[in-house]
Parts: C-alpha cells; structure tokens; sequence
C-alpha cells in the first residue's frame, strides 16, 4: 500500500490547480438526488472503502464517527486515523450516527442504509443530513460492470463534493501510472476468487471489483460469465475448473490461512493443482471492495503472481 502513499505524493507535486466547487451542488447517486449547500464539515464513514477514500483526500479532520470497518487501516494511514471515533465494530444504528450531529453519511454498501441500520436515505435527508452510497456498491440502480475508471470517477466526485478538487486528481492520476506500469500476465492463467465460506465458497464472479482486478492481472476468472459481483458457488464447480491460481481474500472472520487450512483438508478440494502447488495471492479484505485500495492490491498481487512457480511440462 506504500505504492498509494507515494504516487499520491508525486502527483501532488504535478497537479494543476483546479476551480473550486460551485453550491449549492446537487448530483445523482444510486438513484437518489442529493444536495450539498456547502462542502460537509461532520461526516460518518460507514466502511472502510469510504473511510480510506475520504483519508486519502486529506479529509481526516472531516470525519466525526467511523463505522463497520473491515480490518485496520494501511500503514500510510495509521497516523492519519489513530484519532478517528469508532461508533460501532458493526453498522452503527441510526441514533449513533445521529448522535454525532452529521451534515453527510458516506456508506461503502447501500444496505448501510436501512430502518435498522444508520437510517434510511430519505429520512435522513428529511433531518438535514446528505448520504452518499459507494456507486459500486448500489443496488436500487444496477451499476455497469465495474471498471477503474468508474472508481476513479467516485474519487473526482468526492473530491467536487468536498471542494478538494487539486487532491482527487492528484490521487487518480497516480493510480492511473500505477496501473499503466502494470503489464498483465501473458500466460492464460485461470483463477478463482475465494471470499469466503467453507461448505460452499463465496466467490468473485463477473461485474464487480475481483473480476476488474483479476482482468488487469492477465487471470481468467472461471466465473467471468456470471453477472454478478460475488456468488455462493460450489465446490465441485471450482474442482472442475481446476483454476490456475487461487486469490485469497485475507479477512478477520476468515482469514487467508484458514482458507489454505481448509482447502487442503477438503478431500475434493486437496487435490486442486493450485492447492497442491500453493499457488495463491493473498488480498485484504478491505482492497477487495471497490475503493482506493484496488489499484496498489492489483499491483502488489501481480508481485505475488510473478513470483509464483509453475513447472513445464
């Protein structure tokens, strides 16, 4: 994650300066109109996708409360966010988050949004407070297949929202040498994404963050055809691929080692060519999720990818 750090740092230095935003400035998200009469001064992050976005910004002194993170922060951000409140280890309830007197709530998931979590979006536009939902992430508009520039547009607009126009494209212009240095691997390799589960895997499939990363790396997903982000697929469909490579995603409820742990003990799975070879790249969870971590994730797995050994036959 040092790769962020430091194209973020060069990009700074090269940057124009941009217009400042114009308010009242209203913008369309997840199929909601939302208004801003200034640049939010009290923001509640709900997942670390937004979190570590509105960090990278700059904006740390913006935030009031965080909530539902996924695991800690990189270590270019430790400092920044040593000092940041934790409402809640899950999704904060509505009286939390309102608790801390919010002008704006920015949730990695829509579902972040709901009676029983930090409040639904009408309602909380009712009481004076903007929400914002990770386009990625939305479900009452289905986005388009994911791609980085649909990331890096959530970074621009951020960044309009916020007036911090000079650091958004500060920070997209360094992600985008960063992935223009990356050359994908030529050699047709498959791979599968695991997420999670153990009875039956929870994978990446076809239109969400695994399938962009994995496009980049040069890997074919074997559930590219599937419209979808993640699946509960099986494992007799995984063993019949009998994919190359294997990425795992490294979570505190399911960390990478246990899933290695349970993919060797797994009879069906033990005898996976990618088990047998220890052929896997590891991810975090929280770069797994559309979000500013992609692009230093897809760079450091392609380290991982490089290093890996296959014999020839």
């Amino acid at each position: 994650m040092r790769l962020l750090a430091l194209a973020l740092i060069g990009a700074l230095s090269a940057s124009p300066v941009l217009a400042a935003t114009s308010y009242p400035l209203t913008l369309q998200n997840c199929g909601m109109a939302v208004t801003f009469d200034k640049a939010p001064t009290r923001v509640v992050t709900i997942k670390s996708t937004a979190t570590e976005l509105l960090l990278s910004l700059g904006l740390a002194d913006r935030i009031v409360g965080v909530g539902f993170q996924d695991g800690p922060l990189p270590t270019e951000f430790a400092t920044l966010g040593a000092n940041l409140k934790v409402l809640s280890d899950k999704l904060p309830s509505q009286e939390v988050v309102l608790g801390t007197e919010p002008d704006f709530i920015y949730g990695g998931w829509e579902s972040n949004f709901a009676a029983d979590g930090a409040g639904e979006r009408p309602t909380l536009a009712g009481l004076g407070v903007a929400s914002y939902v990770a386009p990625a992430a939305c479900r009452s508009v289905k986005p388009p297949k994911l791609s980085f520039d649909a990331i890096f547009s959530e970074f621009d607009e951020m960044g309009t929202i916020f007036d911090a126009e000079d650091a958004a494209t500060a920070l997209v212009a360094g992600q985008k040498a960063s992935l223009a240095a990356l050359t994908p691997d030529p050699r047709g390799l498959t791979a599968v994404w695991y997420s999670s589960g153990t009875k039956a895997p929870y994978v990446g499939a076809g239109n969400n963050a695994p399938a962009m990363m994995m496009e980049a790396l040069g890997l074919k997903n074997i559930f590219a055809d599937v419209d979808d982000g993640w699946i509960s697929a099986s494992w007799e469909a995984v063993v019949d691929a009998n994919p190359d490579v294997i990425v795992l995603v490294d979570a505190a409820w399911n960390s990478a080692a246990q899933k290695k742990k349970l993919l060797a003990e797994n009879p069906i799975t033990s005898q996976l060519d990618a088990v047998i070879n220890q052929r896997y790249l590891v991810i975090p969870f929280p770069a797994s999720e559309a979000g500013v971590r992609n692009v230093p994730a897809t760079i450091d797995m392609a380290a991982q990818l490089a290093a890996l050994h296959f014999s020839t036959p």
